[in-house]
């Protein structure tokens, strides 16, 4: 009996070791986000922080050069998971701008023909204090060179827009050139005004703090895909993503070499919307002077009045009379193509995708539709 009692105890003591052994502080710990001082690398990303403009909704009361994934999957869900954060989420909205933590242009790769690639393993550079669930939008003042700084919000519903979407011709962003590379930029126009957060997701038209130069890569290859993925989240869950859109400029360059952005949806932790990328303001075929903004094809030594790929930026009076004159196109809103009233191609569209568009040539363009090749609108 007694040698029984002792296995007993021997045994129970066993256990209570193993119990103790397996308790750590790991589990107590948020390894994501970081609670560390935000600041961005100096004389890398020109990123003025005074926002003099504050937006808020009327309902509110990678290890670096590695690729990223696709952001959306087979069925249209993100499949970037993201990690849980044990901090409360935060109900006050943020006055200032924070910037993304120890990013530096230095930790991405040359582009080598993926139109972004992952930043900081793909996770985000927030901090759990900046968590909340009050749609918000906030936007740096240009600096000196009229360049844009960081975009940031939380998106939700209460921030898309309910109204078609206005003009944005009007606004020239830095580096900014009207320039045209026939059967080698689709669409043809090399720069496209990006937004730093998309009309989709913000609203936001005519907004000079809101409009970078970027190419039709950059728009349509680069950013677009997140943009789609975040809108398609918020309006299928009815939750929050926090966002921010941070352009990277080297020295005084007047076109930026890419864009850092960065997304986490709120009230799953990450779940449904997690990635951190950058991508690169290039155009396959096209060389550029990310200066001064000029550009040239591959191979040729710079652009000129007289090539015909070129067209030359209308004066002020022109620009005014053309960025406001209205032709009939009729869209496909499933390929995302215009036509020609008279085209047939636009006879065969469904009723369910189809639109006539009263407008401007360039407006459709900024908005990511693509000229039909039959009949050239």
């Amino acid at each position: 009996m007694k040698q029984k009692v002792t296995s007993i105890f021997l045994l129970a003591a066993l256990v209570l070791s193993l119990l103790v052994g397996c308790s750590t502080d790991e589990g107590n710990s948020s390894n994501y986000p970081d609670d560390s001082p935000s600041s961005v690398s100096s004389g890398i990303v020109e990123s003025p922080q005074s926002t003099d403009r504050v937006e808020q909704s009327s309902a509110d009361a990678d290890d670096s050069g590695v690729e990223a994934e696709d952001p959306s999957g087979s069925n249209g869900q993100s499949n970037m998971t993201g990690q849980e954060i044990d901090q409360p989420v935060s109900s006050t909205l943020p006055t200032e701008i924070a910037a993304a933590t120890s990013f530096s242009l230095s930790d991405v790769k040359p582009y080598s023909g993926s139109a972004y690639v992952a930043i900081n393993g793909n996770i985000p550079y927030f901090t759990s204090s900046e968590l909340t669930t009050t749609s918000f939008e906030l936007y740096s003042a240009l600096d000196s060179l009229s360049r844009c700084g960081t975009a940031y919000a939380c998106i939700g519903q209460d921030l898309m827009p309910t109204e078609e979407r206005g003009s944005i011709g009007s606004v020239k962003p830095s580096g900014w050139h009207t320039v045209r590379y026939n059967g080698v930029v689709d669409g043809n126009y090399l720069y496209n005004r990006c937004h730093l957060i998309g009309f989709q997701l913000s609203g936001e038209n005519a907004n000079e703090r809101n409009l970078i130069t970027g190419t039709r890569y950059l728009n349509i290859d680069g950013m677009l895909p997140f943009e789609n993925m975040v809108a398609d989240y918020v309006q299928e869950t009815n939750n929050h993503v926090l966002y921010r859109v941070t352009p990277v400029f080297e020295g005084d360059n007047l076109l930026a070499a890419g864009v850092l952005m960065e997304g986490y949806s709120v009230e799953d932790d990450g779940d449904g919307i997690c990635f951190c990328i950058f991508a690169y303001n290039v155009q396959p075929g096209v060389t550029i002077n990310y200066a001064t903004g000029d550009s040239a094809l591959d191979g040729v030594a710079s652009t000129s009045g007289s090539d015909p790929s070129v067209v030359q930026e209308p004066s002020s009076d022109t620009q005014a009379g053309t960025s406001t004159a209205e032709a009939h196109y009729v869209l496909n809103n499933n390929t995302k193509k215009f036509h020609l009233p008279s085209c047939a191609s636009a006879d065969d569209i469904k009723d369910s995708n189809r639109e006539d568009y009263y407008g401007s040539r360039e407006d459709l363009i900024e908005r990511a539709y693509v000229p039909c090749k039959r009949c050239n609108p």
